[in-house]
Order: C-alpha cells, then structure tokens, then sequence
C-alpha cells in the first residue's frame, strides 16, 4: 500500500487514493477538511526528496502557478516545502488528458481543435502576462472536463522570463515530440516557444498523428531542428487552407516567424471562426535575399570592361560611361564653376528636405500592444528614454473581461502590423476585469432565499452549517464577504447558517470496565436510559460492562436508550481449534442540523473497503458492518458532511474479528467554525 493513502497531511489533508504519477510528483486525491472540498495533492517522490535540481523545479512550480488565476489554469490552494515533505496542493479536476482523449478519438474534428486551442492559448496568455513561460506543453499536461472546459496543469519546468534568459544547464527540456527547436538545441525561450509547442498539438489534433516521428527521442529532435512538417493538407484535404496557414505559422523553425503572442494567433483563429474562408497569405520557407544575375558570356570576353556597383550587381552595356573626348581647356573651366553652382544648390534642397522631412509625420508599422499592460505602454511613450520614431497619441476605452487583468490591453485600432502615421491616434481597449457586485445583507433570511438571491447577484453560495443558538435553524447567521464589500462576479460567496442549538445531543458517556451499578448512575446522570444487559463469557467480574450500544462518543438526542454487553463472570472455555472470525458492528455518529446526505468512507487497513450515504434527519448514527476476516484490524472512517463543521469527522477503531467488537482508539473533532469578525 502507497504509504500515504490513508493518511493526513498537517492535520488537514486526508489522503485518499493515488490518481497520477509523473515524472518527478505522485498526485492524489484528498480531502480538505478545513474548507470542505476535494483536492489533488502532489507530492514530490521520495527519491527526489534530497536532489536540489527536483526540489528546484519543484518550487519553479509552487512560485509559478502561485501567481496565477484564471479559469484554465489549474488553480493552487496551497504549498508546503519542508525538510520531509514537499507537495502542492490543487484544484482537483474530475477528467482526463487530452493525450488519453486524442488516444481515444484518433483524429477530432477541426472546430473541436479550435474550442480546445482556443482556450489553451487564453491560459498562455495569461500566464505570459506574468512573466511567465511554461516551457513544457504538450496533451498530457492539459486536462479535458466533461463540458468541453481546458485546464492547463503542470508548470515543472516553467520559467520566469524576466529572471531567466536560457534553458536549464542549457539542456533541452519538456517532451522531444512538442518542444521547439531553439528549446531542443538549449536556446533561448520565451513565449514564442510555448506556441510552437501549441501548434505541434494543433497539427495532432488535426491529422491524427504527429508531426515528427522516428525510432529515438534523439532523431525526432534533429527533426525539430532541420524537417519542415508535410502540410496537413497533404494528410487530411478536407481541412480548410487558413486553417492549415494558422498551425504552420505557429510551427515555424525561426521564432521571428512564428505568432509573437498568444494574443496574435487567436486574433488569427478569431478572425477564421468568423470566415471559415479566410486565407492569410503566409509565406514559408522562402529566400529573402534578392536573385542577382551576372552577364557571364561578355564577362569572360571582356573582363576587363565589367563593371559592378556598390552591391556587385552587374550594370548593362547601357548604363556604362560613353569613352570620352579630348575637350578644350575652356570647355573645362566652364564646366567646373557650372558644377560648383549646380552642387551647392543640390546641397541647400537636401538640407531644406532634410530638415522639412524631420518635422513631418512619416509611415511607421504599428508595433502590437494587446496584452501588455496600458499603464506601460503609456509611461514607455512619455518617458525620455522612449524611441523617436513613434509619436502616437493613446485612447483608452474600458471593457469589462472576466479573461484578462484589469489594465490589460485586449484590442486595438489600428492593428498590429498595418501601416499609420507616426503621430496616429491609436485606441487602446483595456480590461476593467470583471464586473463587482456589492454584497447585500443576507442576515436572517432562509437559506434557500440567500441561495436564490446571490444566483441573482451572479455569485457562488457555499453553505456553511453553524452552531447558533440565537437564530433559527436555517436562516443565515453572516456571510463573508459581508454586507457592503465588494466581489468579482461568479466569486464564492460563504453563508454562514444556523443549525439550532446542538447543546442537546448528548455523547455516551465511556462506562466500559464499570460495574453495572455505576454504569447506570453514569447514564442517568448523563440524561440519558438504561435498555437491554446482554451477558458475554469474559473473565472479568461479573456484571463488569464490556461494551455500550451505541458505542461510547456517539452524539443521542437526550433520553435516548443505551444497551449494555455485561461480562457473566465466566472464562471462556480454551480451545484447541483457531479462532472462529465472528462479524462486527462498528457505530459512527453523525452531524446533527444538515438537511442532506452526508457520505462516509471506510478504511480497513488502510485500504478502502465501503462507502457508505447516509441522511442525517432520519438517525443519529450508521452502522457499519465487517466480516469475513480474523484477528484485529485497524479501521478509520471519515465523515463528509455538506456544510457543518463542528461534528466529529475522523475516527479510528480496532476491530476484533475473535470477539466480534469494535473498539475505538482515537477521534479527532474539528472546531466550531466562527463566521469572519466575529
């Protein structure tokens, strides 16, 4: 058995079974007992507990993902690097890879491609927004949700590119068959590097399979540096030709070629979604030095009368100086101060030209601004360190996005790369982020009311069951964020509810060991009944109390009845057979006050054996029932209510499958949740 499973990390995260294993991490899935929720943790392998370049990667990973929030990133709750234990703590995604999805449908549709590409490119977008480059995207790192939804995972490797300007050690790093070629040959990389790997994965999701394959990792890497892909086309004619323009420009070999940004090839993919028609004219793969052509027939004849200018182009017959004459003195004279005047006019026009020509507005290429920050932009025009060659005049125009920062430029007028004016006026949209709403008052409305009326708001409810007994049960107690605050649309907004006054449940008393006399007091005084005595051979006096039913710790409602297992005083007769395994009946307490189910997961020597839904109106405990094993075992169940966080949520018992009783060891409760401020 994996040795965390079963486990609970700073007595918060209760390890549940392993869901992935990389290269240098374990993930699995657990439980948050603190806010109530499934997580992912991943945990550094032991063997590279004590390696300083895992450990590093491993915190590249923590810092990177750290700063980043968006809706296809995966999000990180937490992150503990300490002396023996280093993991991460995630948003835990219910789906697969993308790699097991291609795996499963071969070749996908192009429109399918463009939802997935589209959103991977938004997370890049973001994340190179901040700096940083991830440096390893490939189908095994991007998770698939069952509504279509992308979520980029996986930033081992990735990068600061304001601190960094090479890869590690000047090694390639990240999958042979998706890194870039100035990635392979341990380059520089930036975010260019990233599209390149996103347009390999565009390519496989296109024609099914991908673009460099050979027998080792070596020749698909001298592949990546020297094989221009065959066009899609070529492999699938029915896809459309500006879709085929957009995964090839993403997949050029110079950088300098490829999109610039993410924010570049989605306007690209945005502009064919419009017109699935669309054709950009890219040109690949073509010699830009201009052809120069050289007479070589008349150059043999007569070398000595070819002539060539500054560029070694050769000049035709034509242009060649006609043999001069012999001329008199005079004609010489004459000539010279005709010259003399003609070069000092020529000089005046070129100053006066010159000097007009410096004070008029000339035709520049207008740079690409969208995703940059405004306030940048705008203090890189005015500063005195600034280029001359622009002189643009910026208009912001705000609009709320729930994809981009607030003051990140997400369109502009002219676009990128037209021809303007150097003193254009250039319009720059700039995201507002998304739109706040200011929280309302919710207290002592129903729970279903301040449900309803946050949807109405745009706002996630989380109910949070309270011990409170100033408020009804069901109405809210406080919410956080609190009345006038305020909040992002589509946050998380926590309701705090009263469940009543708890103070009548009532835990049984441990009378295990007294005699009948005193374990009848104990319970009276307790509040609570005395029911059936049922005698058990034990050598213990008799009338001694071996067990309680329910078991001690289990919460009753006061009055309730409890049945004893009395020892009747006499030994058990020895025998020469093994012990026979007899069933046994463990009794786990409920949270009181939540109007839903609540699950309970079993754990029989560490491995899971019953899960079990149970409805906390209808009783007060759940019986769990275990047979067919012998000896003692160790049990632990864990309690998972919606909502309330002040019942006990974790125990452990030791079954004794010899004499058929569960006995428990340890209970860990949670402290009553007190809502924010108060």
């Amino acid at each position: 058995m994996d040795q965390y499973t079963g486990k609970r990390l700073d007595g918060r995260y209760e390890i549940h079974e392993v869901v992935g294993v990389g290269g240098m991490a374990v993930v699995y899935r657990a439980y948050d007992t603190i806010d109530d929720r499934t997580v992912a943790v991943k945990i550094l392998k032991d063997e590279y507990s004590q390696n300083a370049e895992f450990l590093r990667r491993f915190r590249n990973e923590s810092k990177a993902i750290a700063v980043l929030s968006h809706p296809n990133i995966v999000k990180v709750y937490d992150v503990s690097i300490g002396d023996r234990i280093q993991y991460i703590v995630e948003e835990y995604i219910d789906g697969i890879t993308l790699k097991e999805y291609l795996d499963q449908q071969k070749q996908i549709k192009w429109k399918e491609a463009i939802h997935f590409v589209v959103q991977i490119l938004r997370a890049l977008e973001h994340a190179h927004g901040k700096g940083i480059v991830h440096r390893d995207i490939k189908p095994e790192n991007i998770m698939l949700l069952q509504d279509g939804t992308i979520k980029v995972t996986d930033f081992g490797i990735a990068r600061f590119s304001r601190s960094e300007t090479r890869t590690m050690t000047d090694k390639a790093i990240g999958s042979v068959h998706y890194i870039a070629p100035e990635q392979a040959r341990g380059g520089y990389t930036d975010e260019k590097t990233d599209i390149y790997s996103v347009g390999v994965m565009l390519y496989e999701m296109l024609t099914g399979q991908l673009p460099f394959e050979a027998d080792n990792a070596v020749s698909v890497a001298i592949m990546q540096l020297q094989t221009d892909p065959k066009p899609p086309r070529e492999i699938d004619p029915s896809l459309p030709e500006g879709l085929e323009e957009i995964t090839l420009k993403a997949m050029q070999k110079d950088p300098e070629r490829r999109y610039q940004s993410a924010a570049d090839m989605l306007r690209d993919i945005e502009e064919f979604r419009r017109n699935p028609a669309a054709r950009f004219q890219y040109q690949y793969f073509i010699d830009e030095k201009p052809t120069k052509y050289i007479d070589a027939i008349d150059s043999v004849k007569n070398p000595e009368q070819s002539n060539y200018n500054d560029n070694y182009d050769y000049v035709e017959e034509s242009e060649r100086m006609p043999e001069k004459k012999k001329k008199p003195v005079a004609v010489f004279v004459a000539a010279g101060i005709a010259i003399a005047f003609l070069i000092t006019a020529i000089a005046i026009g070129i100053t006066s030209l010159m000097k007009n020509q410096s004070t008029q507005p000339h035709d520049v290429t207008m740079p690409n601004y969208v995703g940059k920050m405004y306030n940048d932009v705008v203090n890189a025009s005015t500063s005195s360190a600034s280029s001359s060659q622009y002189t643009f005049t910026f208009k912001e125009s705000k609009k709320n996005d729930s994809t981009h920062p607030a003051g990140t430029i997400i369109d502009q007028t002219p676009k990128a790369g037209s021809t303007v004016k150097s003193n254009a006026e250039v319009t720059l949209v700039v995201s507002s982020g998304i739109e706040p709403v200011t929280m309302t008052d919710m207290t002592g409305k129903t729970q279903d009311e301040a449900k309803a009326e946050l949807t109405q708001m745009g706002l996630k409810a989380k109910i949070i069951t309270v011990s409170d007994s100033s408020a009804d049960a069901g109405t809210v107690v406080s919410t956080d964020p609190k009345e006038g605050q305020d909040v992002e649309k589509g946050s998380e907004v926590k309701v705090y509810v009263s469940g009543g006054n708890t103070d009548a449940q009532i835990a049984v008393p441990d009378v295990t060991g007294y005699s009948l006399t005193n374990a009848e007091a104990a319970l009276s005084a307790a509040g609570l009944t005395v029911g059936s005595k049922t005698y058990q051979d034990d050598s213990k006096t008799k009338d001694t109390v071996l067990s309680t039913d329910p078991l001690n710790g289990v919460k009753v409602a006061k009055g309730a009845v409890v049945n004893l297992v009395l020892s009747s005083g006499q030994t058990p007769a020895p025998s020469s057979q093994a012990p026979v395994s007899k069933p046994v009946q463990a009794y786990v307490d409920l949270p009181q006050n939540v109007s839903e189910h609540v699950k309970l997961f079993s754990y029989v020597d560490g491995k899971q054996d019953q899960t079990v839904d149970a409805y906390t109106q209808a009783s007060n405990t759940v019986t769990l029932n275990y047979s067919g094993l012998t000896g003692q075992h160790h049990l632990v169940v864990t309690v998972k209510p919606d909502g309330a966080k002040n019942e006990t949520k974790y125990r452990e018992y030791t079954l004794d499958f010899t004499t058929g009783q569960a006995t428990k060891t340890a209970s860990y409760d949670f402290p009553t949740t007190t809502p924010a401020g108060q």
